[in-house]
């Protein structure tokens, strides 16, 4: 295994002792130490609370190996001094690695090297009594091998017990520029509120009240004022998962002619909602005390992990959910007006009451006024969303495979496209499946038919029949108000996610390059995935960090210490490396011709003429058969030339590589291209071709609920991504364009049968290491069986190779 900490601040000796004071691993009993190895085993007694009595500790170090035929009690109370091969066996041991089967006990140094743990600064081969404090502060904060700081370990055993109802400890507690686990969560507040938004989306002439489940601890009811983490998640109180399947479009339909159109980017700008807004509800009486609690949540153990260091954490699945007012309207201003309601109101700005009668306001008057906002998926698009309206009050947002622009989640290049893995969703099915007022029967039946008629419109506006960008999806593109933001962000995105893809997090990171706020990127390479509980990288941590800095205002160096961008390499396991960009604007390009069967280098490639073919249609029964196996239809489509996709698409590939390639950024497209019918796409996947064992697409288990987020309290698996068996290819990235879209995305342009078109298609954006000897692929097609509608039409496209070319940006050495 690989470690990388990120977060590891790098801290002054006389800093470091004080935090050890603070944290009481330095008092008056390891003081009197004399010796280095008095001061180890007073450090080891402290680290096991839960053995209190001198005997149970002796047995504990009995069962460590000091070297390779002494164990840790016999050794630290035989000898002075501790060498420093002695202090990391233990330490290694410490950290869940195994002697003679992680490290050796004769070179644990190598050890640390290869594991890449940090190992402390010492003159000699042995430990002073000031070089082992440091040392022991720098152990402290060193991942174990199960994926927590040993300090956190010693938290999950207890050891910050003592702290909580200890008046001299100060709350927040830091360690090593992070908040600490000394609250106790079985003494946490469990509440509802009722917030008021701006907005009336049933039309029923009251402001939509929107519920508000709050976790806070129980330090607050004595004058603690804490920040607030708050995850906006439509899914919170309850899906209708069969009505949502039941909505699910018929994908088996033909592409169908587009006419012509000079649309403007003015006709497809959506307009201001003028609809009067009812007046507040007037506020007569005000109280601190909540009416209504809950029993548990549907958490997200990332908030779980701060909940235990003193974060309050608030829950809103937002308008049109059970026990909140509105409709479900996905991803437009009126979604993220219910999303920034409530950081207004926790932020002091904005009324709740106490119950939905709503007669008694009540104010969030535990919180500092200090919001983040996380989550993923749509949770992280409403951060985004709410980011985008600089709301006062919230000052970061954690944003995990965020949507940025809807068309780019539903859409892509004029053409109806599937979130990967759910042909046929789209606008409408999403806000059914989340308008949970519908599993409340009483509080459906008057809402009903204005439910489907709000329904029925979305189904109208969102046009599945042209795929064109209209008033519609430019209501719910967050792009165009990036230049609002004035939160800081902490961007996460997976590679290889074809759900939310990658051009969501890409077009938001290029958007805010040049805004005068922090932002740093994490990219992945797992599908649409949280990576919070991963052992190659102390992503907890970096958000422990990031959170210190952004709601406790604690001067940590967040924002210099962690990398502007964090990249998983795909060749090799557990490795991360730091970069200063992403699809940066200076970054070289290397140019593809492509001839017959061949990628090759342009400035070097012979020229060439004629066109070359391929039929869309397929036979029925193997049109059927890829319906059904969208998996064998990817296999096939790039497979050799002798498949049963031979004739079914243009396959392309490069010589094998001389050098490592590294694609950073977004491939293009160029073609002239032709088809014999008055409509048509074409599809693109950038492929690595060569045999080779790769990361798998989903990350493997290593240790069930072995996370614990705090003392006693919730759990969550250890996970990690694992090289899979040997396959040929590994698809890169991919694009779709319908050939009546060849200006943009808004605009239908005429097609005319076998006539010959300039097409250029940028393509989703990447960053990815092919290895020397494989070879680079371009296979262009046009019915995409996991996210295009699935004609089968007799559909014949010819390519011209003059020209046609394959760019790609890259990274150099």
């Amino acid at each position: 295994m690989r470690n990388h900490q990120f977060a590891i601040r790098p801290t002054t000796p006389q800093q470091a002792l004080v935090e050890l004071q603070r944290i009481h691993f330095l008092d008056a009993t390891t003081e009197a130490a004399t010796t280095p190895s008095q001061l180890l085993r007073a450090f080891y007694v402290k680290s096991w609370p839960e053995f209190s009595s001198d005997a149970s500790v002796a047995v504990q170090l009995t069962n460590l190996l000091a070297t390779p035929d002494q164990n840790a009690q016999t050794f630290l109370t035989s000898h002075d001094n501790v060498p420093v091969t002695v202090f990391y066996n233990l330490a290694l041991q410490r950290l869940n690695f195994a002697p003679g089967q992680d490290f050796d006990l004769a070179d644990p140094l190598t050890a640390m090297t290869k594991i890449q743990l940090p190992v402390s600064p010492h003159a000699t081969t042995e430990f002073t009594l000031d070089e082992l404090k440091q040392a022991w502060y720098l152990l402290l904060a060193t991942h174990t091998k199960t994926g927590q700081t040993f300090l956190d370990q010693l938290t999950t055993h207890g050891y910050f017990v003592p702290f909580y109802h200890d008046p001299t400890t100060p709350k927040p507690l830091l360690f090593n520029g992070k908040a600490q686990a000394v609250f106790d969560t079985h003494d946490l507040r469990r509440e509802v509120v009722y917030v008021e938004s701006s907005q009336d989306t049933d039309h029923d002439g009251q402001r939509d009240l929107l519920k508000v489940e709050i976790l806070r601890p129980g330090a607050t009811d004595t004058g603690l004022k804490v920040p607030v983490l708050y995850t906006a998640s439509p899914y919170n109180q309850g899906t209708n998962d069969a009505a949502g399947d039941a909505l699910m479009h018929n994908v088996n339909v033909p592409l169908t002619p587009k006419q012509p159109a000079a649309t403007t980017a003015a006709d497809v700008t959506a307009q201001p909602d003028t609809t009067p807004i009812p007046d507040p509800r007037p506020v007569t009486q005000t109280t601190t005390e909540a009416s209504e609690h809950f029993a548990r949540e549907q958490s997200y153990t990332l908030n779980d992990y701060f909940l235990a260091r003193g974060f309050a954490v608030a829950y809103a699945a937002g308008i049109g959910t059970k026990d909140s007012d509105g409709l479900r309207t996905t991803g437009d201003a009126q979604e993220t007006i219910s999303t920034t309601a409530v950081i207004e109101w926790l932020a002091g700005n904005r009324t709740a009451f106490t119950t939905r009668d709503a007669t008694t306001a009540i104010p969030a008057w535990w919180s500092t006024h200090a919001v983040a906002m996380t989550g993923r998926s749509y949770l992280g698009t409403l951060a985004t969303a709410a980011a985008t309206t600089g709301v006062a009050g919230l000052k970061t947002i954690i944003s995990e495979a965020a949507i940025s622009s809807w068309y780019d989640y539903y859409r892509d290049g004029g053409l109806v496209i599937a979130p990967g893995g759910f042909p046929g969703e789209d606008a409408d099915v999403l806000a059914e499946e989340v308008f949970s007022r519908e599993q409340q029967a009483g509080a459906y039946l008057p809402l009903r038919d204005k439910w489907q008629r709000a329904l029925a419109q979305i189904t109208h506006d969102q046009d599945r029949q042209s795929g064109n960008y209209n008033q519609f999806w430019d209501a719910r593109n967050y792009l165009k108000d990036a230049a609002n933001i004035t939160a800081d962000l902490l961007l996460v995105h997976g590679l290889n996610d074809w759900n939310v893809k990658p051009r969501n997090v890409n077009n938001l990171w290029n958007a805010v390059r040049d805004l005068p706020v922090t932002k740093k990127l994490i990219l992945h390479q797992g599908q649409h995935i949280y990576i919070n509980a991963f052992r190659s990288i102390d992503y907890t941590d970096i958000v422990n960090l990031w959170l210190t800095h952004e709601l406790l205002g604690v001067d940590n160096q967040a924002e210099s210490l962690l990398p502007n961008v964090i990249i998983q390499d795909n060749t090799q396991p557990e490795h991360w490396q730091a970069y200063p960009d992403w699809d940066a604007p200076n970054n070289p390009s290397r140019e593809f011709a492509l001839r017959e069967d061949e990628l090759r280098d342009a400035a070097t490639a012979t020229p060439a003429t004629g066109a070359i073919s391929f039929s869309d249609q397929l036979p029925h029964e193997q049109f059927n058969t890829y319906t059904h196996d969208i998996v064998r239809w990817q296999r096939e489509l790039l497979g050799d030339k002798h498949d049963a996709m031979a004739h079914h698409r243009l396959l392309f590939k490069s010589a094998g590589l001389t050098h490592d390639l590294v694609l950073d950024g977004k491939p293009t497209v160029h073609l002239r291209v032709a088809v014999n019918q008055p409509v048509g796409m074409l599809s693109f996947q950038v492929v690595d071709y060569g045999e080779a064992k790769r990361l798998k697409v989903s990350p493997t288990v290593l240790a069930r609920k072995s996370l614990d987020e705090g003392f006693q309290w919730r759990e969550d698996d250890l996970r990690e991504f694992k090289l899979g068996a040997v396959t040929p290819w590994h698809l890169i990235t991919k694009g779709h364009r319908n050939l009546q879209n060849r200006t943009n995305v808004y605009k239908v342009d005429e097609l005319k049968p076998n006539v010959f078109y300039d097409l250029s298609v940028t393509l989703q954006p990447t960053h990815y290491r092919l290895l020397a000897g494989h070879q680079l692929g371009l296979v262009i097609y046009a019915t995409d069986f996991g996210m295009t509608v699935r004609g089968n039409q007799d559909l014949q496209y010819s390519v011209q190779l003059d020209g046609s070319t394959l760019t790609v940006p890259i990274l150099t050495d």
